[in-house]
Parts: C-alpha cells; sequence; structure tokens
C-alpha cells in the first residue's frame, strides 16, 4: 500500500518517488519518455533516497537516451501502401472499400487487406485493424499461460489485453490476473512469450529483485536478449 507521493528533482531529472511498506528501493525509468520512479521502504530518509539515486543516474540517463532514441512509428493514416507489423513482420497495407462486412486478412506473406465501408475516416479503419489485432493476440495467449502454468508452479485466474502506454503487461497478484499489452500483436512470438513469463512469476515474485531475476534465467535463458529485442523495436505512436 502506498503510504507517500511526491517528487524530488535529482540533477535536472524529475523522479516520482512512491513510499511503501517494503524492505529495500526499487529504481525503474519507463517508456516511452523515460520516466523515473523510485519506490522507497519508509525507514529511509529523504536523504537515503536522494543519494541511492544519485549512485544511478548514469544508468537512468542512458536508460532515457535509449527510449529517446528508439524507433517510433509516425502516425499511421491507415491508407493502401502504408507498413503495418504483426508478430514482428513487416506488411504493406491494402485498403478496400467495399459494402460487405469488414474483415482483416493476409493477401501473401508481405500484404494485409484491410476491407472497410466505403468512405470510412482513419479512425474506423483503425478501430477495424485493431480488433482484428486484439482477436490475433487473443487467440495465442491462452496457450502461452497453459503451457507455463505447469513450468513456473502458478495459477493464473484471469488475464486480458488492453492499450498501455508505459508498460508491455501488468499483474494484479491478489486477483492472480495479468493484463498484456495489445500492442504485443504486433510484436515476435518470443517477445509475447517473454512478457507473458515475465508477469505469470510476478506470481511469485513481487519485485524485480535477483531472486526474480533467477527466476527469468531458469525458465527462459535467453529473456534479456529477447527483453533488449522487444525494447528496441518501433514503438506505436502513443
Amino acid at each position: 500500500m502506498i503510504i507517500e507521493k511526491y517528487t524530488l528533482d535529482i540533477m535536472g531529472i524529475p523522479v516520482e518517488v512512491v513510499r511503501k511498506n517494503i524492505k529495500n528501493l526499487h529504481l525503474a525509468v519507463y517508456p516511452p519518455d523515460g520516466r523515473v520512479r523510485v519506490a522507497a521502504p519508509l525507514h529511509m530518509t529523504e536523504d537515503a533516497v536522494r543519494l541511492a539515486i544519485i549512485t544511478r543516474i548514469s544508468w537512468v540517463r542512458k536508460k532515457q537516451k535509449a527510449f529517446k532514441n528508439q524507433e517510433r512509428q509516425s502516425r499511421r493514416e491507415m491508407i493502401t501502401g502504408e507498413s503495418h507489423y504483426f508478430q514482428g513482420r513487416r506488411y504493406r497495407l491494402k485498403v478496400v472499400e467495399i459494402n460487405r462486412p469488414q474483415t482483416v486478412k493476409f493477401l501473401n506473406n508481405s500484404t494485409i487487406e484491410l476491407r472497410v465501408r466505403p468512405n470510412s475516416d482513419r479512425a474506423k479503419r483503425e478501430a477495424v485493424l485493431y480488433e482484428w489485432y486484439r482477436k490475433k493476440l487473443k487467440e495465442q495467449i491462452p496457450a502461452m499461460i497453459s503451457e507455463w502454468e505447469p513450468r513456473i508452479g502458478v495459477k493464473v485466474a484471469d488475464w486480458g489485453v488492453r492499450k498501455m502506454k508505459t508498460r508491455w503487461g501488468s499483474c494484479n497478484t491478489k486477483a492472480r490476473r495479468i493484463w498484456l499489452n495489445l500492442e504485443l500483436a504486433k510484436k515476435s512470438l518470443p517477445c509475447l512469450e517473454y512478457v507473458v513469463v515475465h508477469e505469470m512469476l510476478h506470481l511469485i515474485e513481487r519485485h524485480h529483485n535477483d531472486r526474480y531475476k533467477s527466476l527469468m534465467s531458469a525458465l527462459l535463458p535467453n529473456w534479456q536478449t529477447t527483453r533488449d529485442e522487444l525494447n528496441r523495436s518501433p514503438i506505436g505512436l502513443l
């Protein structure tokens, strides 16, 4: 439970500080804009929190620079010829206006056809495409969860897909529910699996501590490489 929340300025970088009843300090830098957040134990003084952040300020700036330089897709206008991604592959979009049910399908291994009603605007076309993304992603997730539940030794009570601005996934440990970012439909299957395992593992260990990293390495030996691939891949314009 959060007891106190405020912001510190550390060498020109705003840092959100959240005080909780925890044992250790946790520092994180979040995409897409490099927001910095610290979860600090109640027993730590503000000076101690400041010092802990200052000692890792080079790491913070490195992470912020990586997010700033990360490739981003420009706003998609949902017109023929645009590039769109699915499962880590790049496809060309072909838009067909027709008075029939709106659908999305593969024409071949390089083209996605988007069928929409005549005079549909960009927002309506995007809604059709993203509904297809959501459907495809939901087709993949159950099998992954079923595969990993016995391997991790946990049971997921519920899961869902939604748009997120700063996270690839999240886990509600009390409800035993995981959420996955809709943008993962655009990423490779190993990236999706990494996020699924990452969130499921929080049902055992809530924090990204040494125990958590050790468990991840035992389950997915190449998880750090996959994580870096995910963070380097183009992200949508949020």
